[in-house]
């Protein structure tokens, strides 16, 4: 049975191997450990799927601002999104999100940008940022660059580029 739950300081090496597992190289497992060192990182946004007694998934959500004309607003990143190349298309990865994004919710936050695929955040909601007036600081695809409102009307009045904490520099 898998079992999610906010990641514990036990759990920071095996989801770093997570990461680089998954990702074939260690930028994003660099990233989760970076993000850790930022002040206005919650560990409850870090969540880890476990089955049995293995670490195969992991999610991280961080602290990000929208720069908009009327100010700075907060929001969140969702990156990365990690499962172990064997327990890989098994819903693992689907299941982290969900759990994620109910996650954001109760600690209160609105809005959760995402660079992804979208065939398959699309499924949770996420929709291209560009739509609702929001640019990525990253040259990549509008498709790829998404949004969602946690709560509905989150982006109305709400406009600009996103930034992102130092640590995704180096990704």
């Amino acid at each position: 049975m898998m079992i999610i739950r906010a990641e514990a300081v036990e759990d920071y090496t095996n989801i770093f191997k997570v990461n680089k597992l998954a990702f074939g190289r260690e930028d994003e497992a660099r990233l989760v450990d970076n993000v850790r060192q930022l002040a206005n990182f919650n560990p409850k946004l870090s969540l880890v799927a476990i089955e049995g007694d293995r670490l195969v998934g992991h999610i991280l959500f961080s602290e990000i601002a929208i720069v908009s004309p009327q100010g700075e607003v907060t929001a969140l990143a969702l990156a990365p999104l990690a499962v172990l190349p064997q327990f890989q298309n098994q819903g693992i990865g689907s299941q982290l999100v969900r759990a994620g994004l109910k996650q954001c919710q109760i600690l209160g936050y609105k809005i959760v940008i995402v660079l992804g695929h979208p065939n398959f955040y699309s499924r949770f909601g996420f929709a291209p940022a560009i739509n609702k007036g929001l640019r990525s600081p990253f040259s990549v695809p509008d498709e790829i660059f998404m949004v969602l409102e946690l709560v509905p009307g989150a982006l109305i009045g709400v406009s600009g580029m996103v930034t992102y904490s130092s640590p995704f520099d180096c990704v």
